[in-house]
């Protein structure tokens, strides 16, 4: 039996969309790691799986590259929106969509989809980062040092674990394949986590490129420019609503005074095809 799936990006960060309404997909996590790969596979940074909610409109389940599930995508949630929209799976503006993280919300805003992502998270234990338990939170400029070079970490939950890192180093030319993997896996972070590594380009435009947990290097990671926002507005180096730049394109990020993060960006469909089970 064939299985139906659908391509999609945002900003190139991109995916598989599977749709499990009506049918479960068998073993989601070697399903990732074989059809994600670009080479023998379809190609992808996640696999995503559009599934029915007894709590939501729908349930989004996420899979890496490498088969481990992750709780929250920022990218892939505004894809997986345009997907639901697109087909007329439902008619409302705005959706309730449960992730492993909680409900998010994403809404139509012209062209574009506005995602409210929740309220940052500080509490190391919740993020979860192993540093001391009585450090003042949020926990700015944590040192940790790799290799031959140290770096100063904000550390932020945006439904997944973030390190937000800014940098003096022009970012097109710092090495994120060598240090990305090393703070990935640094014993620091118990579930791994995804690294940010900005240049602050004035208040008003942050310059980010990301190594993401499970899946390498991405041209975009919504979660993560979400991260990069907060922690910017944290250390005074910009304002309540910034444009983050990645290597796919802007995300314009807001935290509101009601304390939730608000992402906007856009979500295209590449192309649809079935694949043998």
């Amino acid at each position: 039996m064939a299985i139906a799936f659908t391509k999609m990006h945002g900003l190139g960060n991109d995916f598989i969309v599977v749709n499990c309404l009506e049918r479960p997909l068998d073993g989601p996590s070697k399903f990732a790691s074989v059809f994600c790969d670009r080479r023998f596979g379809i190609g992808a940074d996640q696999l995503l799986l559009l599934c029915p909610s007894e709590k939501a409109d729908f349930k989004m389940l996420i899979y890496n590259a490498d088969g481990g599930e992750v709780e929250m995508c920022g990218n892939g949630i505004r894809c997986l929106a345009k997907y639901i929209w697109d087909r007329g799976l439902s008619k409302k503006n705005v959706l309730d969509i449960e992730t492993l993280a909680g409900i998010i919300r994403p809404e139509v805003a012209g062209d574009m989809v506005r995602v409210d992502m929740g309220e940052p998270v500080f509490e190391p234990s919740k993020i979860p980062v192993a540093v001391a338990e009585d450090i003042a939170c949020p926990v700015k400029d944590y040192s940790i040092v790799i290799e031959d070079r140290g770096f100063r970490a904000t550390f932020v939950s945006m439904g997944n674990p973030h390190a937000v890192i800014f940098i003096d180093d022009d970012i097109e030319e710092f090495p994120i394949e060598k240090y990305g993997p090393l703070l990935e896996n640094h014993p620091i972070f118990p579930k791994k986590a995804n690294i940010e590594f900005v240049n602050a380009k004035g208040k008003d435009r942050l310059v980010m490129r990301v190594w993401e947990r499970g899946s390498g290097q991405t041209l975009a990671c919504g979660t993560g420019a979400s991260a990069t926002g907060v922690a910017g507005m944290l250390k005074g180096l910009s304002d309540k609503k910034v444009a983050v730049n990645l290597a796919g394109g802007d995300l314009i990020i807001e935290w509101a005074p009601n304390n939730h993060v608000y992402m906007t960006g856009p979500a295209v469909e590449v192309f649809e095809g079935r694949i043998k089970e």
